[in-house]
């Protein structure tokens, strides 16, 4: 990223990572456009990229199976394996990619200087309306409430995300997935999302016609997923303004 001389990245400074996959499943591309809106709000010279830049660190691997897009495959990688099931116990042979990338987050999870506060995986679904989020059902009722914030603030920013949609489970049949392993692995200061976004349509709050989704309207989800984080950190009062604008004289 074109950073400036953050806060964040000076020595010795304690980060805040965000960190953001996609494209596990193949043949859901709609999760690359997804992130593509989120890359590109961040590298752009927005002031609330900007903001965010300044005071949170994104990690993002954009395409987990990448031989599985290679091949047009729809949900397995080059072996077979549908990589979304194995998180727990990754091969370095057969789950490249997933192994790596845990690797990595597992070392900054023991790095005390840094906290991993997010983790989302950017899916599509095939029979689901509009964009939604999975997330992890505990035991504590108050990370349970503060693991909704997140959703509910994604809400009011976009307006093809669900809060309705979105839910909080622990099914057995998706235990080895990226949200559920790392749920359970990293602490109470952890929030993981699956971030899902339907393959065709979105329905308006309060109407019932189908907006058809386009490449565009993916990345402006992943916009709006990125200028959450300003209202999630409450960093809104750093964002500069534009100058108000001169009136034209005769």
């Amino acid at each position: 990223l074109p950073l400036s001389a953050a806060a964040n990245l000076s020595p010795g400074a304690e980060q805040k990572v965000v960190f953001i996959t996609a494209r596990v499943h193949p043949g859901e591309t709609p999760s690359s456009f997804v992130c593509q809106g989120i890359i590109d709000f961040l590298v752009s010279h927005h002031p609330i990229a900007k903001v965010l830049r300044d005071h949170l660190v994104f990690k993002i691997a954009p395409m987990l199976n990448p031989d599985g897009v290679y091949l047009g495959n729809y949900r397995c990688s080059l072996m077979g394996f549908d990589l979304n099931r194995h998180w727990a116990n990754p091969s370095p042979w057969a789950h490249p990619t997933l192994h790596g990338v845990k690797e990595l987050i597992i070392d900054m999870y023991n790095n005390p200087k840094i906290n991993l506060e997010f983790y989302i995986d950017i899916h599509a679904h095939s029979t689901m309306m509009n964009g939604f989020m999975y997330g992890n059902i505990f035991e504590d009722e108050e990370r349970f409430q503060r693991q909704a914030v997140f959703p509910k603030l994604l809400c009011q920013n976009a307006e093809d995300f669900s809060y309705s949609s979105t839910s909080f489970n622990r099914d057995a049949v998706k235990a080895g997935t990226g949200r559920r392993f790392l749920g359970g692995l990293l602490n109470d200061t952890s929030y993981c999302y699956t971030l899902e976004v339907s393959f065709y349509s979105y329905i308006l709050g309060g109407t019932a016609s189908a907006v058809p989704y386009t490449e565009e309207a993916y990345m402006k989800l992943g916009r709006n997923v990125a200028r959450t984080f300003l209202d999630y950190y409450r960093l809104n009062s750093l964002v500069e303004r534009p100058l108000a604008p001169t009136p034209k004289t005769r």
